[in-house]
């Protein structure tokens, strides 16, 4: 891992301090795969369940073997750990670690591109925002140990990475979706929906290659529907079905069992939303975690207030393809999300796959504008030192 990060760093030209990052990040990752290890021994989660085969509600007819677990949602996962736990014994600590470099190369995919493609940096508090933002605490927890969500956020990652450049990375778009589709179904369908979204609208993509991908977009969209369905139990993809899907999950979260639980039947729209991606704050914390996670959505909820005011039509039409994409999958998952999820544990769990695009999605906008001021200021500079040298060569001439 540390010498792909170099190899990384080397190909996209990064400076010798970002590639330090990287090292520091991989670290920083591993030291939560083990932090995730405790917290679930200690506290319960699917996760150990996955790793030692515990699910109860997954039920093998015949023979147990590999690829009686080959399926959607949690089979998959099964089946992923299948080979590492159940043939070759590994221990849950040693599954984490490896789930967790999935969620660091996810991780670094996003670094990479932010990296790259970014045209200034912004402080806040006198902090770089980047690469600060990639120390995010939830970034790498959720990220970190055996689950959906490890392979649902490296899949996510890969697929935009490839997005970004299409022409030679189509094919890593095709199997990060395979894995993204398996693990969570909707997910997928929110992705390849978005990706096509943002190829037909975005200005850098020719108008053929604009017409095939969206093509072949909305042909997997509609393809993959009906085992979305499925996935989600309700017989189409409608606003009622959805809202009423929403009821009945938001329902079950919310009862005595679940500490964090929020009465989300009683909120409006605007309150959901808020919830969703602003919450937990400091008045909601009970633990350190809801406590660390409050600084991360204070800065959240600060940057938003950034969008009206750097919102151009120019910053949106330069903005890297993958941000586009990634904001285009960003709201339908949050508009379905915010109905659905009453406790903020699991919002923190579920916002963490598509949250880092709408951060950097505000990112771009105020780097973008500050861009244009610094070369405004250049501009003045350039004529006004243009005057200068002219003023003196007539000088010169005069004397």
């Amino acid at each position: 891992m540390v010498n792909t990060n170099s190899s990384m760093a080397k190909r996209f030209g990064l400076p010798y301090k970002y590639e330090l990052h990287l090292h520091y990040l991989l670290a920083y990752h591993i030291f939560f795969s083990l932090f995730f290890t405790w917290y679930i021994i200690n506290y319960g989660g699917d996760s150990q369940g996955y790793w030692k085969f515990g699910m109860e509600q997954v039920l093998i007819r015949g023979d147990e073997t590999w690829f009686s677990y080959f399926g959607e949602g949690t089979t998959f996962i099964l089946w992923l750990c299948y080979i590492p736990s159940q043939l070759m014994g590994l221990s849950y600590v040693t599954g984490n670690i490896l789930f967790g470099f999935l969620g660091f190369i996810g991780i670094r995919y996003i670094f990479v591109m932010t990296a790259d493609l970014f045209p200034e940096n912004h402080e806040v508090l006198g902090i770089s925002l980047f690469p600060a933002v990639f120390y995010f605490l939830n970034l790498h927890f959720w990220s970190a140990g055996v689950g959906k969500d490890s392979v649902c956020f490296w899949g996510i990652a890969w697929f935009f990475f490839a997005v970004q450049k299409y022409k030679t990375r189509w094919w890593q778009a095709a199997i990060a979706l395979f894995f993204v589709y398996l693990s969570r179904p909707h997910m997928g369908q929110a992705l390849i929906s978005g990706a096509g979204l943002a190829i037909l609208l975005g200005s850098e993509v020719k108008l053929g290659y604009k017409i095939a991908l969206s093509g072949l977009a909305a042909a997997g969209a509609i393809l993959l529907l009906p085992s979305t369905l499925e996935a989600l139990r309700i017989e189409e993809l409608s606003f009622e079905a959805l809202e009423t899907m929403s009821g009945v999950r938001s329902a079950g979260l919310n009862t005595r069992n679940v500490g964090s639980g929020v009465d989300l039947a009683s909120y409006s729209w605007p309150m959901k939303l808020f919830t969703y991606m602003f919450r937990p704050l400091f008045i909601d914390s009970h633990n350190i975690v809801t406590f660390l996670s409050s600084f991360e959505n204070l800065l959240y909820l600060w940057l938003s207030f950034f969008i009206y005011r750097n919102w151009t039509p120019e910053a949106i039409r330069d903005m890297p393809l993958f941000i586009k994409a990634g904001m285009l999958t960003f709201i339908p998952v949050a508009w379905a999300f915010m109905g659905a999820l009453s406790n903020l544990g699991i919002i923190m769990r579920m916002k963490n796959m598509t949250m880092i695009y709408f951060l950097l999605f505000c990112f771009f906008l105020i780097a973008y504008n500050k861009k244009l001021r610094i070369q405004k200021v250049q501009e003045k500079m350039r004529y006004y030192l243009q005057r200068e040298e002219i003023k003196r060569k007539k000088k010169e001439l005069a004397g």
